[in-house]
């Protein structure tokens, strides 16, 4: 599994999360404290949100502890806004194409889980995607494939509604190819104006989410596991949860998919 974190608030330089504390996300990229492998060097990658509406997005296959452009880079960048994922790969192969976040025209995702079963539903999936969005797939991972599946159910403009209505294709598919649905789903994604988050997993076991405090700025993080553990501000995010983040507050909200919802009312 992956590890990654994601900012909103006052800029500030991606250093101050991504390479200066002390279980930062390149300490986590070789140290993970709650994930199944400790150990996150396939790729790495940041989308980072500036004067222009699209993010800027920079990602490579090397390991994020031994990229000195990383940590120039998060130097120099200053920003009220932006996503970094170091990646463990579960699926696809080390490519620039395949590291996080990706990008659709504002939009900016990252993923921590995996899409059980892939290989025997991702046809199925392809398939089902509109030709303009099929268009957009450059790598072969399932968070790729789930990310364009959100934009396909109207993402810009229902963003827990899109992540519902996705989530719901991914487990209609794997019933209908004979394979018990298995979704671990945490993920982070951004229009350039909020940030929102999603904890998910069909067997009740999400991969971990937290909130806190950025503690000397005002701004707030979402992180795969805190960055700062001497005295930060963390708040588990329950499983099966929406956060949205916005300048003027956060909200969490209960998330399920729209079968999921549908059998309930049936």
């Amino acid at each position: 599994m992956c590890r990654w974190a994601a900012y909103l608030g006052e800029a500030v330089f991606l250093e101050d999360i991504v390479t200066a504390p002390c279980h930062s996300l390149i300490v986590q990229s070789h140290c993970a404290q709650e994930a199944k492998s400790p150990t996150n060097g396939d790729g790495f990658g940041l989308a980072w949100y500036g004067d222009r509406p699209e993010p800027g997005l920079y990602r490579d296959i090397l390991p994020a502890w031994s990229d000195p452009n990383l940590k120039s880079l998060c130097r120099q960048i200053k920003s009220g806004l932006f996503l970094a994922h170091v990646r463990a790969a579960t699926g696809g192969a080390t490519s620039r194409m395949n590291c996080h976040p990706f990008v659709s025209g504002r939009w900016s995702f990252m993923h921590n889980g995996q899409i059980g079963g892939f290989e025997k539903i991702r046809r199925v999936l392809e398939n089902s995607l509109s030709d303009a969005v099929f268009d957009q797939r450059e790598g072969t991972t399932d968070s790729e494939l789930f990310f364009l599946l959100m934009l396909d159910e109207g993402l810009s403009a229902d963003p827990i509604g899109a992540v519902s209505r996705a989530t719901s294709r991914v487990i209609e598919a794997s019933r209908r190819a004979g394979v018990e649905p298995s979704l671990k789903l945490t993920a982070a994604f951004s229009d350039g104006e909020a940030l929102h988050a999603v904890r998910f997993a069909t067997d009740g076991h999400a991969p971990t989410l937290y909130t806190g405090a950025f503690t000397s700025r005002a701004g707030r993080c979402l992180v795969s596991e805190p960055f700062d553990r001497d005295g930060g501000d963390w708040q588990a995010i329950p499983p099966s949860s929406f956060v949205t983040m916005a300048r003027d507050g956060t909200s969490i909200q209960p998330f399920a998919p729209a079968v999921a919802q549908l059998a309930m009312a049936v």
